[in-house]
């Protein structure tokens, strides 16, 4: 019979089998060496033994255990047992100090980056620092620009803005601060819609001088998609024309982007207009730039086209990728062309092309029979695509707008036998489905449920955690 520990990791089937064996020889909570985030006492800092234990060395915490107990873990299934848990950071940190602890199981910088993320994804940057200041001290899990990238991602998500420009000049430190650096850091600031900032920093009038051996046609590029993402479509075409003025030389990967805001906002014709003048310049379209020029052509002219150029680019050599797939079954989807969704999906199989998840999901959306979805997220499966935690939210809400509690639990069943941790999303989705049938009580215990995991829940007045119509807090 495993231990309690075991029942309680919830993993891929295909780690379960090796996890269970390491966990059948761990009979004790894992030692926690990386809980000195709490602040010192004023006898811990006066002390100095005190302190230079508060903080692991990397001798300690890299010398593998020479108990009989010693198996060797593999690294990528420590990685997948750390993704499996990316919604639950304290058992994502239990697992990874356990692996240390009891195995000996020398972390690799691949790792420390991988709970890092997990680790700033929930705002706890100060452990994610503690890492750090273990990782440098060790050869093989020295930080790189990946760790910094992490950070740099998680600080400006949370809208901490100044401290992701004060880790960038920490990069420093760690003799990482070069165009790469500069380029992630901008990168993350435009990726979660702090353009203004970046914008600033690269071309603004007080902009650091340092930073112009670093601002090229790549720069350009992340602010011009990230004024897209912003959806300020102004701003783009005032940008796009600036470019001009500046002498920027525009790229294949520039068109590409003004391709897909014009698309975007509304204007698909100007996206195969744009494309008309690139071929007349000479550029030659990639892949990615005919996926743009795909989709904006089925929206201007018709799937029919969009089939066409399809067609015009296989004969011109340029090999279709799923992205190409997944726009033309989508646009058939959309125009009610389902049954062709389906034959274009058996031909990209037969083309050696296999389907990912967003393939599935462009016919998720327009599927109405709940056993008609069920049979091809079994499919799904069975072709060895693995669904993501929006694609369990999806079914569940989609089950749930219908009524239909069953295939709710069915789906919430399979993500669980899958290994992933529930995230916000999914847990709002169940209890949105709950509560539609009345089923108040269960729905509080998921509500409660989610909260003790840290993660935001939606206020509901049937779960009395809204405020009615024209109520106050003094009641």
């Amino acid at each position: 019979m495993l231990s309690s520990r075991c029942q309680s990791l919830r993993l891929p089937q295909s780690l379960l089998s090796q996890v269970q064996i390491f966990l059948s020889f761990h009979s004790h909570p894992p030692r926690n060496p990386y809980s000195s985030s709490k602040p010192k006492s004023c006898s811990d800092q006066n002390n100095p033994k005190s302190s230079s234990n508060s903080v692991l060395h990397s001798n300690s915490f890299h010398k593998p255990s020479t108990t009989s107990n010693s198996i060797d873990f593999d690294q990528n299934t420590v990685l997948e047992t750390l993704s499996c848990y990316n919604n639950d950071w304290k058992r994502a940190f239990e697992f990874f100090n356990w692996v240390d602890s009891e195995f000996g199981f020398e972390h690799s910088t691949e790792t420390f980056n991988r709970m890092i993320d997990i680790l700033g994804k929930f705002f706890e940057f100060d452990l994610a620092w503690n890492l750090i200041e273990i990782m440098r001290k060790n050869v093989y899990s020295i930080p790189n620009h990946a760790t910094f990238r992490v950070l740099f991602k998680r600080y400006v998500s949370a809208h901490l803005v100044e401290e992701a420009i004060s880790t960038y000049y920490r990069t420093e430190e760690f003799n990482l601060k070069d165009e790469l650096s500069f380029s992630n850091f901008i990168d993350a600031l435009c990726e979660y819609k702090h353009v203004i900032e970046a914008e600033e920093m690269c071309l603004g009038k007080n902009s650091n001088k340092d930073f112009d051996l670093y601002v090229n046609t790549k720069i350009y590029n992340m602010i011009l998609r990230g004024w897209f993402k912003m959806g300020w479509w102004s701003k783009c075409r005032g940008f796009w024309e600036d470019m001009d003025r500046k002498g920027v030389c525009k790229d294949l990967h520039s068109y590409s982007i003004y391709m897909d805001i014009q698309c975007k906002s509304g204007k698909p014709w100007k996206a195969v207009k744009l494309y008309k003048e690139m071929k007349k310049k000479g550029i030659e379209l990639d892949v990615v730039a005919y996926n743009t020029v795909l989709h904006a052509m089925g929206r201007s002219e018709g799937v029919d086209f969009a089939i066409r150029l399809y067609r015009e680019m296989m004969e011109l050599g340029c090999e279709p990728n799923v992205v190409t797939y997944n726009t033309i079954i989508k646009l058939l989807c959309e125009n009610g062309r389902v049954r062709e969704a389906y034959k274009m999906l058996d031909q990209m199989r037969v083309k050696g092309c296999a389907p990912n998840v967003i393939t599935y999901h462009s016919i998720f959306g327009y599927l109405e029979k709940p056993r008609e979805i069920l049979k091809l997220f079994d499919g799904m499966m069975g072709n060895g695509v693995s669904p993501r935690m929006d694609t369990y939210v999806m079914l569940m809400r989609k089950f749930g707008r219908w009524g239909f509690l069953r295939p709710v639990f069915d789906v919430w069943k399979k993500m669980e036998e899958h290994g992933l941790s529930p995230d916000e999303h999914a847990y709002n989705a169940l209890i949105d489905a709950l509560v539609q049938k009345g089923m108040v009580d269960m729905a509080r215990k998921y509500d409660q449920e989610m909260l003790e995991k840290g993660l935001s829940a939606k206020p509901r007045a049937e779960l009395g955690t809204k405020l009615a119509s024209g109520g106050s807090e003094d009641g």
